[in-house]
């Protein structure tokens, strides 16, 4: 499971690394990965966001009580009341194997999801 925190739908940054994830789909399905998008925005802006960019991966709205997930991940910024950037990816027993914060305003790429997918896959077969 792939869980991608980011601070709000509609904002470049935001819309390019989640652009970015969708292509990366079919590489983190061949690891058997799901991935979920997570951010406070409601679930309208979920669908609209969605819809407009051809998501293929659920967007979750951590919107009420705003942030509970955000939070439970450490990934919550009270100060600005929205997510961090911030990734983690779980095994099959939900047990993280790695995660990253990510600065504000730098989209963190794929490459770290993939080393820990590959990780995970190679003690798996081990």
């Amino acid at each position: 499971m792939i869980l991608a925190f980011y601070p709000a739908d509609w904002s470049p940054v935001c819309g390019d690394q989640m652009a970015l994830y969708n292509e990366m789909l079919q590489y983190f399905r061949k690891f058997n990965a799901q991935l979920v998008g997570i951010s406070v925005d409601g679930k309208w802006c979920h669908m609209s966001f969605s819809k407009d960019r051809g998501f293929h991966f659920p967007l979750l709205a951590d919107f009420e009580p705003k942030g509970a997930v955000s939070k439970m991940y450490e990934s919550y910024d009270e100060a600005v009341g929205e997510s961090r950037r911030a990734l983690y990816v779980l095994d099959e027993d939900g047990i993280i194997r790695w995660n990253h914060l990510s600065p504000v305003g730098i989209n963190p790429g794929a490459d770290g999801i993939m080393d820990a997918l590959e990780e995970i896959d190679q003690r798996k077969n081990s």
